[in-house]
């Protein structure tokens, strides 16, 4: 008896251990769960492979695709973000593309890892930066293929005209949330001023000269259908963003009769909401030519099929082009020829983006040293 007792009480001793082995476990995963949990608040990653219909006709994965994807994950972030508070639920609206640069290409075969991550809010928009890194599955290199930051505002699900208010975040610093205040100001300043000066589309003449802007200015007409939207029945800003890309990819070929690529986006201004049921006219335009690149200014127009309601500007953007040869390195691009007083005042001012964004390139490239 005395022997079995022994080793029924060493029995228990054993189990007793493994249970408290277990247990330290459980509560060290809970913690480190818990603080996964807080980084995620403000985090969110999507991964995709990249598949042939997601490519141009050369084979490069469609700037389109990636814009979309970019736009998908600051949604999900600011969505999620916002609905931690108590009242109406609400789904996150992008209102504006502060800038996206294409770094890489990427292919088919590749995957396409998306981050999102909150970087300031105000009491009405959050802004969201967002890094696409590009994995090859094969070998397991990696590579930042895009960055982007994006501005959103939380609608309400009860009224989609409601803007919610944005819980707050907390910031590593002051110099932190001073920088996103900066930064918060200069958009909403550029934002009523895209406003003040948006202008009617002008159709391109009859037979226009080539390398003028009539020569390449192009338009795509899209009916908005149930697959276009969300459940509340307007399009997502990744949708139009899409059809814009297109259209600016269609102004570039046209322009250089090569492959062309974008390199850059933005800003991308959404003036109003766009509906099921509508029918938008997209339209593109070059406004400058550096030596190895091409703005196009991008114009998104809506109206009904049936009611009374005016053609409104939706959203106005402009896209960076290149131009590749076989090798996927960049060619001079055709000089533009500009005709009247209209075109040339765009020029200017794509000229003067132009300088300014090489200005913050190299400002860049300095710090880094």
């Amino acid at each position: 008896m005395s022997c079995f007792g022994t080793r029924s009480s060493k029995k228990k001793v054993v189990e007793e251990k493994l249970q408290a082995r277990q247990s330290q476990e459980d509560r060290r995963d809970g913690m480190e769960g818990g603080e996964i949990g807080a980084k995620q608040q403000f985090k969110y990653q999507l991964s995709r492979i990249m598949r042939p219909d997601d490519t141009n006709f050369v084979g490069n994965v469609h700037g389109g695709a990636i814009l979309k994807m970019i736009e998908e994950a600051g949604c999900i972030v600011s969505t999620q973000h916002c609905n931690i508070q108590n009242g109406d639920r609400c789904l996150a609206a992008l209102v504006r593309v502060e800038k996206a640069e294409f770094l890489s290409p990427m292919f088919v075969g590749e995957v396409a890892h998306v981050t999102s991550e909150i970087t300031f809010t105000s009491k009405h928009s959050l802004e969201v930066q967002v890094k696409v890194m590009a994995e090859n599955i094969l070998t397991g290199a990696k590579r930042l293929a895009n960055k982007a930051a994006l501005w959103y505002v939380p609608c309400s699900l009860q009224n989609v005209n409601k803007i919610m208010e944005v819980p707050p975040i907390k910031y590593v610093s002051e110099e932190q949330m001073e920088e996103g205040r900066k930064r918060y100001e200069a958009q909403k300043m550029e934002r009523l001023e895209t406003k003040a000066r948006l202008e009617e589309v002008v159709l391109p003449p009859t037979n226009p000269e080539k390398y003028t802007v009539g020569f390449s200015q192009s338009s795509l007409i899209h009916l908005v259908g149930p697959s276009d939207c969300t459940q509340h029945s307007y399009v997502p800003g990744g949708e139009t963003m899409k059809l814009m890309d297109d259209v600016a990819g269609i102004v570039a070929t046209r322009h250089c009769q090569t492959n062309v690529v974008t390199a850059s986006v933005g800003p991308i201004n959404f003036h109003r909401k766009i509906s099921k049921g509508y029918v938008v006219t997209v339209t593109g335009r070059l406004t400058f030519v550096s030596n190895k690149s091409m703005e196009i200014e991008v114009l998104v127009d809506a109206d009904t099929v049936v009611g009374t309601e005016e053609k409104y500007r939706a959203v106005s953007a402009f896209f960076t082009f290149i131009s590749l040869d076989k090798d996927n390195k960049p060619l001079p691009v055709p000089p533009l020829k500009i005709e009247g007083e209209q075109e040339q005042r765009r020029c200017e001012e794509g000229k003067a983006r132009y300088m300014q964004n090489k200005a913050k390139r190299m400002a860049e490239k300095e710090r880094q040293q």
